[in-house]
């Protein structure tokens, strides 16, 4: 017989501030967020949008990326799949790890000590071996995310001041980080509402009814919060 599992008294006490039946606006969403983090370290804030989707249909695929404002207060580790003057490029721009065969090798061994990667349009061919391995990880380059570029230096600018990837999941869900508990209400509230406008803006035409179903803010440990889908710019 399984056992249940139940939640510390930090988390317990925790979720005691927040009023499970009340949706709040993004700001009041934050501060609650920021004061019901309970670990020891710098937790990450996530924000998770329920879409009016379809996933299964090719017509309502969410996929895209952009650059918070505020950044993720990550430092993200990035590695490039280039040759040849590119490979330079790569490497002035500050990427962490650039090569060719030398590194599929590593990584078809079970190397993953990185957070991004960025091929040119030119390696794509050889990096197609890695679909096993990044695709389920999400790491596999794509066009659509900016990651398939001959403009590396762009790429690993954008990525390294606070780009973050988004994509509807079967249940019609978008996951994406907006910062860290360290941050500011006022940064963290930012990021957040660029991340519900950039998904607004991507409203697929052939999406029917309510498109925002649901938001809600939480960090690593903390319990969830949900946020009045009413008191967003929506438009």
């Amino acid at each position: 017989m399984k056992v249940a599992k139940t939640r510390g008294k930090k988390y317990q006490d925790a979720v005691k501030l927040i009023d499970r039946d009340a949706q709040y606006n993004v700001q009041e969403a934050v501060e609650l967020v920021k004061k019901t983090s309970i670990a020891n370290f710098d937790e990450t804030v996530e924000v998770a949008v329920r879409l009016g989707v379809d996933p299964r249909k090719a017509d309502q695929q969410i996929r895209g990326a952009t650059v918070l404002p505020n950044g993720t207060g990550k430092t993200q580790r990035v590695l490039v799949f280039a040759k040849g003057d590119k490979a330079k490029e790569a490497e002035e721009a500050g990427a962490d790890f650039v090569g060719e065969e030398d590194l599929i090798n590593q990584i078809q061994q079970g190397w993953m000590d990185f957070d991004v990667v960025v091929a040119t349009p030119d390696m794509m061919g050889q990096v197609g071996k890695l679909g096993k391995v990044l695709g389920p990880k999400g790491l596999m380059p794509n066009p659509k995310t900016g990651t398939v570029t001959m403009d590396v230096s762009n790429a690993i600018s954008e990525i390294k001041a606070g780009k973050v990837e988004y994509r509807v999941d079967k249940a019609g869900n978008v996951h994406a980080p907006v910062g860290k508990v360290s941050f500011t209400e006022d940064q963290l509230a930012e990021n957040v509402n660029t991340i519900v406008d950039i998904l607004v803006k991507a409203k697929p035409a052939a999406a029917k009814g309510t498109y925002v179903q649901n938001v809600a803010l939480t960090s690593t440990m903390g319990p969830s919060v949900e946020v009045s889908t009413s008191t967003l710019n929506l438009k």
